[in-house]
Order: structure tokens, then C-alpha cells, then sequence
């Protein structure tokens, strides 16, 4: 048996500090090493044990989450748990800390907050297990400058202009580092880009944030997908957490189609629901792009959207945070390039022209 994986556990609460020790303890191949009430002291604390997955809480005195995490990735990169509050103040500030490398994150419950993250021990250990094998990257996304001053995209004015259509069509499917994989894809786009649609593993109140932040930093319009939108040329639509989302095709428009049915994949949202439906109602007018992630899904989805004309693109080994999902697709035979993340946008608009 190897060695154990190595954790350091900051938060400012020592209730939280007790209660993720002794949860990640109970895991036979996972030990923590050390606890710190903020970063500060936590500096020493990591020259010192020389931990392996840190998990850090977002609100914390003295030095915020988002700070440390910064300098963090800028001196000495680690994997790193983000531990939230599921409120949207903590939401926005998780989505930046996926931006800044953060691996993943737990939401810590609103109430009862020890026995309600000893109920998510489950996806604890195996959010720090996923993290302990993360390559990390250096180098964060900025920050806008200023916000992009986009039309509202209203779906009852109709604009001619956009909705005109080749019939065109791109999906992206991601997990484990998918934020930050997503963001950097999406931020290159130009608004000619044909519609594109997105599932990325989160829950609701994320994938919210996610589209609202997106929108405010790229070219192209993002939204999170409501069901019945048509899907417009210059738009991107992000798959709402808790509901799957698929496509279905009016005459040339293209829409969205959101249902409330079980888990796909152990997944809702789930790649593969999104990429059937594309391989379906779009086949040869398609792109399906799979992402970094955990797991396996989108790659049976993905081969679908293959075997119906599509052109498939996959996330190289070198630029993945978790190489899972497009593995798995490329070992399906279901991807017909494998590319450096760099590249994906502009492969991305090279199929569709």
C-alpha cells in the first residue's frame, strides 16, 4: 500500500476543523497532517508538513480565501478543496477560486453545519482523493478589466441578425476543472461563433453565477439555459445544475430542452443527455468538445455525435486538471482530435466555418 495522501485543513471555525479531520482520518488512505484557524498561519504550516491536498475555507479573518489561494498558486501550487457556503456572496467567490486553480469545492450545509458535513463525508474524500492527482497549473485568469457591454438578449424581441443560422453547432462537456477549462475556451470565442451549449458538473445556484460571471467577461452572450430558449448564433447556454438539458431543432432554430429525469451517469446535469441530443438533432452541423473531468460521462455521447457526422474534439492529457472523462472518450475511439486547451477555441472555429 502507498503512502497516505497528506491534508491540511484551514478554516476558521474549529468545530469545521474537527469535523473534516476526523472525516478525512476515517478514510484509510487519506491523513491529515495539520489544521490552521486561517492562512496565516497556515504559511508555516505547509513549508512544514509539506501537504499533498489542502482544503480551505472561502471566508476566513485576517486574509480571505481567495487572497491566499492567489498567492498560493503563484508560489507554491497545491491542490486545493474549496469549503463554502451554499449563499450567492460564496458562490461567486468559489467560481473565482475555480479560476484561480482551485481543484473543487464542498458546500458546507446552512444549518446544523457539523452534522451536515459529516453527512457529505462521502463526497469529501472523494473530492480530496480526485484533488491528491490533479496536475495544477500556474498562472490564474484575469480578472475584466471592466465589464463587456453586451445587448440584453432578450428571446421575445427577435433579432434577425443573430438567429440567422448555418445550422451550425457546438457542445462542451466538462467536470473536475471545468470552471476554469470552460472560461478560458469560451473568453476566446468571437461573437460569430455559432450557439454553443454547455454542461458543466455543478449545482443550481453555481451554474447561475457561473453564466452571470462568464457574461461579464467575454465577447459572447452567456446565460444560464432556460427551457424552450432558442439557441442563437453569438450565445452561449450553460446547462442549469439539477436538470438535465438537451436539444431539439424547429425548422433551421435550434432549443433548449431542460427535464427533471434521474441521474445519468450518477450526474444531473449529464454530458452524455446533452451530447445524444446534439448527435440527434444536429449530427454532421455539429461540434462536441469534452473537457477535463472526473469520470466517465460525455464519452459515450461524444462516440454518438462521432458516429453522426460530427466533428469530436478532446482536452489533451498535459492541460486536463483530471484526465477521466476525455480519456475515456478518446479510448472509446469517439474523439477525432486531441488537443492542448490553447488550442480548443480556435479548432473550435475552424470546424465551423
Amino acid at each position: 500500500m502507498g503512502s497516505k495522501i497528506k491534508v491540511l485543513v484551514i478554516d476558521d471555525s474549529a468545530v469545521i476543523r474537527a469535523v473534516l479531520t476526523e472525516i478525512l482520518n476515517e478514510a484509510g488512505d487519506i491523513e491529515v497532517v495539520g489544521a490552521a484557524a486561517d492562512p496565516i498561519f497556515a504559511r508555516n504550516k505547509i513549508t512544514s508538513l509539506m501537504p499533498d491536498v489542502i482544503t480551505l475555507d472561502v471566508e476566513m479573518p485576517r486574509m480571505d480565501g481567495l487572497t491566499f489561494l492567489e498567492e498560493l498558486m503563484r508560489t507554491n501550487p497545491l491542490p486545493v478543496v474549496m469549503v463554502s457556503s451554499l449563499t450567492q456572496k460564496a458562490c461567486d467567490t468559489t467560481l473565482r477560486a475555480m479560476e484561480l486553480g482551485a481543484v473543487d469545492y464542498v458546500t458546507k450545509p446552512s444549518i446544523d453545519v457539523s452534522s451536515g458535513i459529516a453527512d457529505l463525508s462521502a463526497e469529501i474524500i472523494r473530492k480530496v482523493r480526485i484533488a491528491a492527482k490533479a496536475k495544477i497549473r500556474k498562472g490564474t485568469l484575469p480578472l475584466p478589466a471592466a465589464p463587456v457591454v453586451k445587448p440584453v438578449l432578450r428571446t421575445s424581441v427577435l433579432d434577425t441578425s443573430r438567429m440567422a443560422t448555418t445550422d451550425k453547432l457546438v457542445a462542451i462537456g466538462a467536470s473536475t476543472g471545468g470552471t476554469q477549462a470552460i472560461t478560458e475556451v469560451v473568453m476566446a470565442l468571437p461573437e460569430s461563433v455559432p450557439g454553443v451549449v454547455i454542461v458543466q458538473h455543478m449545482p443550481p445556484m453555481f451554474t447561475r453565477s457561473f453564466a452571470t460571471r462568464l457574461n461579464e467577461m467575454c465577447r459572447v452572450t452567456v446565460k444560464e439555459a432556460e427551457h424552450g430558449d432558442r439557441i442563437l448564433r453569438g450565445t452561449v447556454y450553460i446547462a442549469p445544475g439539477g436538470r438535465h438539458m438537451a436539444i431539439t431543432r424547429s425548422g433551421a432554430m435550434y432549443h433548449i430542452e431542460l427535464s427533471d429525469g434521474p441521474p445519468v451517469n450518477y450526474v444531473k446535469p449529464a454530458v452524455d443527455v446533452l451530447f445524444r441530443a446534439v448527435a440527434k438533432y444536429a449530427g454532421r452541423n455539429a461540434v462536441g468538445v469534452i473537457l477535463t473531468g472526473m469520470g466517465e460521462d460525455g464519452a459515450r455521447g461524444l462516440r454518438e455525435m462521432k458516429d453522426h457526422g460530427a466533428m469530436t474534439l478532446a482536452q489533451d492529457e498535459a492541460t486536463c486538471v483530471v484526465f477521466g472523462m476525455p480519456k475515456k472518450a478518446i479510448d472509446m475511439g469517439a474523439a477525432d482530435r486531441v488537443l492542448p486547451l490553447q488550442l480548443m477555441s480556435r479548432t473550435i472555429m475552424e470546424a465551423v466555418a
